[in-house]
């Protein structure tokens, strides 16, 4: 059980613990952010795992030379379009009963309909701008296969969206993660990234919820 407990603790964390990882696993821990990319992107039930922080830290560890960034990139962009083409086989074979469904254990439907909100709003592009945004971006394909988006559609949004998410976050940490500043105050900057990067997501809900209680 205390093992369990440590897996779950250090995988919520990965993105503030990140040297620790790579002390005590070294190459291997490409594959651990592989794993935990792809369930981030590719699991509905664990949008709650660091996404965005966690590639910024990857970035920042590349430019100590902990990790090829170049490679970096290519196994987390990779895991970003597996997770979510994953994810859109999910929804389309089994999102129908589950979304209509009042109760689930493992999900919020309140998240699946704000995320098919969002989708109407913006359409396909909803698959390119959600990888910016936390749970939007985990329940964006789920809702897309729902909606038997066409796949070969669906997959040029993926592969844009997922090159443009790991790129902007791992060569970000990359090339401003060894600032004196960053490095000094790493957490905070990381607890920042993860404040800035939820905030479009809670500006949508509240703006959805003031205009629904004006109506």
């Amino acid at each position: 059980m205390e093992f369990i407990k440590y897996i779950i603790d250090l995988l919520l964390h990965l993105d503030v613990r990140l040297n620790d990882v790579i002390a005590q696993y070294g190459t291997l821990t490409y594959i651990i952010l592989f794993v935990v990319i792809f369930a981030e992107t590719g699991l509905v039930f664990t949008p709650f795992l660091p996404g965005d922080s966690l590639l910024f830290a990857a970035g920042t560890f590349a430019a100590r030379g902990s990790f090829n960034e170049n490679y970096l990139f290519f196994i987390l962009a990779a895991a970003a379009i597996l997770g979510d083409t994953a994810n859109y086989w999910i929804g389309h074979f089994i999102g129908p009963k589950i979304f209509h469904r009042e109760n689930v254990k493992f999900l919020k439907k309140e998240y699946l309909e704000r995320t098919h909100k969002f989708y109407e709003k913006y359409g396909g592009k909803t698959i390119i701008i959600a990888r910016f945004i936390p749970i939007i971006r985990t329940f964006a394909p789920f809702v897309a296969g729902i909606g038997s988006m066409t796949y070969s559609k669906f997959i040029l949004y993926n592969i844009i969206g997922a090159v443009a998410w790991v790129a902007a976050f791992v060569y970000a940490g990359f090339y401003f993660g060894n600032i004196d500043f960053v490095k000094h105050n790493f957490s905070f900057v990381i607890l920042a990234i993860i404040i800035i990067s939820t905030l479009p997501g809670i500006i949508e809900y509240l703006r959805q919820r003031r205009k629904s209680i004006n109506t």
